[in-house]
């Protein structure tokens, strides 16, 4: 009898592998590798998406794959300010808008907060005029701009060009809008909430708003507690009455915010263009290739790459196929875009960014995701232990120093507290929950300070002597409710810096070519706002580097 050995060897091989496959469990993605138990049983149990592959790309976003950069100047430092040293720095992949923020995506924002919170309704006053631009910025003493005062946010001749008169508390509370309308949309497409609940929402009919921290933290509150009533064809399939996305569905987007001032920077100067497999070739200066600002490229030779001030007094050049082609800021993906696919991070609006300025960089204490700014607070808790969320009535608001009125909670959302000293006891990270001023020399490095002194125990008189000592003006309310300005007038200020003092990035239309440079930084007081500063939103990336494997060229 013949015994053919190769299908022998091949069906004990097969046999082996499905036995293996069947005691260890690890090819069977629905059995844990823990337990053994199954995991979404049906039955109960343990629920987690299993077939997630990759975090989809939100609404107005391109992918940034992350990587290792000289953050700092590139070009000689003519303002001597010496506050862009170069540091390496390393970014973890993200996400950001491929424009501007425009005007029409802002209105989209005031449309809803004046329909869901009517400025009619005494309590809801302030939310839709807080989130106001200030139209007033384009006003000159010797200058006549009534045109732009007035027809540009609204008319739609300008409704793709980069909104402005946004200072940075409104753009960060736009980002957390953005947020909760994406999320809202994804949880009705994939059948948590059912079709059509946002509109219902701006029509009044639900009697509460969604935000993407109180679904999940406690999902019972979301829509004023209204939220079974809204359930989807999920509610069905699974045939439960209370069916809700979790984190570990992999449905909920991470938060839309302000990108740091390391992720911002590693994204405008795109050296991804300037590689070679393995290999980098020479430095950037601007966020395209090569060192002036005209294309060279034969169908576009002589154009201009950004929208700048040329010169004094030319803000567009001569009127024709020299000029840039605008003398204010310009429609967006008006000029090339860069390497990752962005449009002008150089040029048309200076942008804010995350930080808290400071005139340097600390590498020495971090060179992984750079940013200075870290507040860390914690989910207040209730006596009966439930999560704090406001009531559909219940608005909070904060005064800025120049006396514009912002909601700083909006009815619906959880309610967020301070870390504790019992919350950071022991940890080596980090040891206090606001985290703007860790080593910037703010105290130990004045000649007055005084180590004997407790945080929080100092005087007015110690703090005029710090580092970091910016103006203090203030805005209190009579018994009248009248409105009374408090400027700060003390001769001991030294700086215009101090913790509400923001970085804002790159050049805009009202500056020369020295700013296109994507290492250049300025700040700015948080609540302030001005004609040629906007921003755009970044996202976090959860989960791999890159989008796509890499396969090693052939050689």
């Amino acid at each position: 009898m013949k015994i053919n050995f190769k299908l022998l060897v091949l069906s004990l091989a097969l046999t082996g592998g499905l036995v293996g496959c069947k005691n260890s469990g690890s090819n069977y993605k629905n059995t844990s590798r823990a337990t053994g138990w199954k995991i979404n049983d049906g039955e109960g149990g343990f629920e987690y998406n299993t077939n997630f592959k990759e975090q989809e790309t939100a609404p107005g976003l391109v992918f940034i794959e992350g990587g290792t950069f000289t953050m700092g100047k590139v070009q000689d430092d003519i303002m001597h300010d010496w506050n862009n040293t170069p540091t390496q720095q390393h970014v973890q992949s993200f996400y950001m808008d491929e424009t501007e923020v425009t005007n029409l995506m802002y209105l989209e924002y005031l449309d809803w907060l004046k329909k869901v919170f009517p400025p009619g309704t005494p309590m809801y006053e302030n939310i839709y005029t807080g989130a106001l631009p200030d139209t007033m910025v384009w006003r000159n003493r010797l200058g006549y701009n009534e045109v732009m005062t007035d027809n540009y946010l609204r008319h739609p001749a300008y409704a793709n060009y980069p909104v402005v008169g946004v200072n940075w508390v409104q753009a960060v509370q736009f980002s957390e809008w953005r947020t909760d309308r994406v999320n809202e949309l994804q949880l009705e497409q994939e059948g948590y909430i059912a079709e059509g609940t946002k509109n219902q929402v701006m029509a009044g009919d639900v009697g509460g708003t969604f935000s993407t921290g109180t679904y999940l933290m406690n999902p019972n509150t979301a829509y004023g507690g209204n939220i079974d009533s809204l359930q989807g064809r999920k509610k069905n399939e699974e045939d439960s009455t209370n069916v809700y996305a979790k984190l570990t569905s992999g449905v909920i987007l991470p938060g839309y915010r302000l990108p740091t001032e390391a992720e911002w920077e590693y994204a405008a100067i795109a050296i991804v263009g300037n590689r070679e497999y393995n290999n980098v070739r020479g430095r950037k200066k601007y966020p395209w290739e090569g060192e002036y600002t005209r294309s060279s490229k034969k169908s576009a030779k002589g154009d201009q790459l950004a929208n700048f001030k040329q010169g004094k007094g030319d803000y567009g050049g001569i009127a024709g196929w020299s000029d840039d082609g605008a003398d204010i800021t310009a429609e967006v993906k008006s000029y090339p875009p860069n390497d990752f696919g962005l449009y002008d991070m150089a040029g048309n609006v200076a942008e804010w960014v995350a930080d808290v300025y400071r005139p340097i960089v600390d590498d020495e204490a971090n060179d992984f995701n750079y940013y200075r700014g870290n507040i860390y607070t914690k989910t207040a808790i209730n006596d009966d232990g439930t999560v704090e969320v406001l009531n559909p009535d219940q608005v909070v608001y904060d005064t800025l120093p120049n006396g514009k009125v912002i909601a700083k909670n909006l009815p619906g959302e959880v309610v967020n507290t301070p870390l504790t000293e019992k919350d950071t006891y022991l940890r080596p990270n980090f040891s206090k929950s606001d985290n703007r001023n860790y080593r910037d020399g703010d105290q130990s490095s004045s000649r007055y300070f005084n180590r004997f002194y407790q945080e929080g125990e100092q005087s007015d008189e110690s703090n005029t002597r710090k580092m970091y000592n910016s103006p203090k003006h203030k805005i209190e309310t009579d018994a009248e409710g009248n409105m009374v300005l408090e400027y700060d007038k003390s001769n001991r200020r030294t700086t215009l810096i101090g913790d509400d003092v923001r970085v804002y990035k790159g050049g805009s239309w009202r500056d020369r070519a020295y700013w296109l440079d994507p290492a250049q930084r300025r700040y700015l007081p948080q609540y302030m706002a001005t004609d040629y500063i906007g921003f755009r939103c970044a996202m976090s990336r959860v989960g791999s580097k890159a989008k796509k494997k890499r396969k090693r060229p052939r050689g």
